[in-house]
């Protein structure tokens, strides 16, 4: 049987040009551009449930870099979201829309060309958010995508472990957000284990408000809330006890913050401000501040004020994690998501490529590939094809799609039959779930819509109707899916026998207009001819073009133009 290899290294990414945005274009990160015209700038932006965050880097070709800007607004998104309604509250939406404009202008002022935007907790959970993507395009010129809560735990690990020395130690990482807290596990490569839990700082103030009126928190409060953390944390503390860690380091505004108030009312002996919490002081500083008014726990010496309504919830979660896992201090990070975003950036179009080593991207699909017995000849001979097809049809002008729908087209072929070990009947519905469910790193939830839904129209009657039905698609998105779920049609036919018989393929343009779809085997392939040939209806719905099938089969006949 042959390997499941990626076809393709991963040149896509979270960003756009906004000034192409309503041009409906999408080019390529090519580092070749870098190299002959110098450095890039690239800001990252970090749409958060509490804060926006903005990091402007200039990057030059041999993948060193030099940052720019750092900046933070609080903006409170997740403000009463996380109830029974989990919509994006007018306020904090104007707000944020306003500081994602104000942070797209500003690096652009420090000569910013690329924009990576993602959005967190409070952005996937919203009811309307495709209102407020909408916004964020339309006012602040932002692509912003969505990350699964796993990504977002990926992306925070892969920018606070490489600003450690490890050596071979395996650490605990803990981000504490406004509506999430992200867990991973690693010694520096590839994280071992990774979880992301609807626990944060704004969610748990919203469903455990005590009096109301900004008092104290009373003891009934506190114990309720410490008890539905238990609950929530449970499993992932016990998959973090069979990793066996070495250290733990907490990330995110809320543990810096509970830093600053450890060391400058309960300070240890020899310790730095701002580099470690101990348990000790975190159940010295949780009474401290449930005890106090909102107006008095502003005044409290290191704390920010902006933080003073939900550091408790913050905190009690981390003296859960660290009571739950035997913990006696956390070394504190600096670092968080967009310095992850930056990191994953230069891994994909910046730092030389080692062969040997797949991304993130490649081994997440390759690991469910496979977890659903995938025939990995056929999904292999399928990618290939799929790409062929895809670089010949761009060659002719039959589509402008750039590397990461390219890339996305790869992985797609790669898992269009693991719906196959629910039932084959419809297996490409059933694709289509494990595809859209299967929370793959390395993918916004964008990306993943569109690699799902090219999967679902791999077979059965293909409709441009049942496209623009599609609730999760917007109009580009719908056109991307039909583009490549055609080419994608068109390369499984090709290897309909699973057998391999075609190895090359591509489109020619006839004089009169019309497409030639022409392929070389090594044997006859009536089958794949057959296969090929039921997609002519749907190939000229979709292009507008008659599409003739022009094999080059041997030995034996099946060479006759079919047109």
């Amino acid at each position: 049987m042959r390997s499941l290899l990626p076809g393709q290294p991963v040149d896509g990414g979270y960003f756009r040009d906004p000034g192409e945005i309503n041009a409906g274009k999408r080019e390529p990160a090519d580092m070749k551009d870098s190299e002959e015209s110098g450095p890039r700038t690239v800001a990252f932006i970090d749409i958060g449930t509490n804060s926006i965050r903005l990091l402007v880097v200039r990057i030059n070709p041999n993948g060193t870099y030099a940052i720019q800007s750092r900046q933070k607004e609080t903006v409170r998104l997740g403000e009463g979201e996380f109830g029974d309604q989990s919509v994006i509250q007018p306020e904090p939406m104007e707000r944020a829309v306003m500081i994602a404009r104000r942070f797209r202008d500003m690096a652009a002022a420090f000569g910013a060309t690329e924009f990576v935007a993602v959005a967190t907790s409070a952005t996937r959970e919203a009811k309307n958010k495709a209102m407020f993507l909408a916004r964020l395009r339309l006012e602040a010129l932002l692509d912003v995508h969505p990350v699964s809560g796993r990504e977002e735990a990926r992306l925070t690990y892969l920018g606070v472990a490489p600003s450690l020395q490890l050596g071979g130690k395996k650490g605990l990482f803990i981000d504490i957000g406004g509506g999430s807290t992200e867990i991973a596990v690693g010694d520096g490569e590839d994280p071992a284990f990774i979880d992301s839990l609807k626990l944060g700082g704004i969610r748990l103030a919203n469903n455990f408000p005590g009096d109301g009126r900004g008092g104290p928190l009373g003891k009934k409060t506190l114990r309720e809330m410490k008890g539905y953390i238990g609950d929530v944390i449970v499993r992932t503390v016990e998959s973090v006890k069979r990793q066996k860690v070495d250290l733990a380091v907490g990330s995110s505004g809320t543990i810096e913050n509970l830093g600053e108030i450890g060391v400058r009312n309960f300070p240890q002996p020899g310790q730095v401000a701002g580099s470690t919490l101990s348990l000790g002081q975190l159940r010295s500083i949780i009474p401290l501040l449930s005890g106090m008014t909102l107006e008095e726990r502003k005044g409290v010496a290191g704390m920010n004020p902006e933080r003073a309504d939900i550091i408790i919830p913050g905190a009690i979660i981390l003296e859960s994690f660290m009571e739950g896992l035997k913990l006696g201090s956390i070394r504190i990070s600096e670092r968080g998501l967009q310095d992850g975003l930056l990191e994953d950036y230069l891994s994909r179009h910046a730092r030389p490529r080692d062969i040997h080593r797949m991304g993130a991207r490649e081994r997440s699909v390759l690991r469910l590939a496979r977890s659903c017995g995938v025939d990995e000849g056929h999904a292999r001979s399928t990618q290939a094809l799929s790409l062929q097809l895809f670089d010949s049809a761009r060659g002719i002008g039959l589509h402008d799609l750039g590397e990461r729908e390219r890339d996305l087209l790869g992985f797609a072929a790669l898992l269009h039959d693991t719906g196959k070990f629910i039932s084959f009947a419809n297996h490409h519905d059933h694709s289509y779930y494990v595809v859209r469910n299967a929370d793959l790193l390395g993918f916004d939830d964008i990306e993943l819509a569109i690699m799902a839904n090219v999967v679902r129209v791999h077979r059965k009657k293909f409709s441009v109707k049942k496209l623009a039905d599609c609730n999760e698609l917007d109009g580009r998105s719908q056109r991307v899916v039909g583009i490549m779920g055609m080419l994608l049609r068109l390369a499984e036919s090709l290897d309909r026998s699973h057998a391999g018989l075609v190895r090359k393929a591509w489109f020619t343009a006839k004089e009169n207009g019309i497409l030639n779809l022409e392929f070389e085997a090594a044997d006859r392939c009536d089958l794949e001819i057959w296969a090929a040939e039921k997609h002519r209806k749907a190939f000229a719905s979709i292009f507008k073009k008659e599409l003739a099938i022009s094999p080059r089969c041997g030995p034996g006949p099946g060479t006759e133009t079919r047109g």
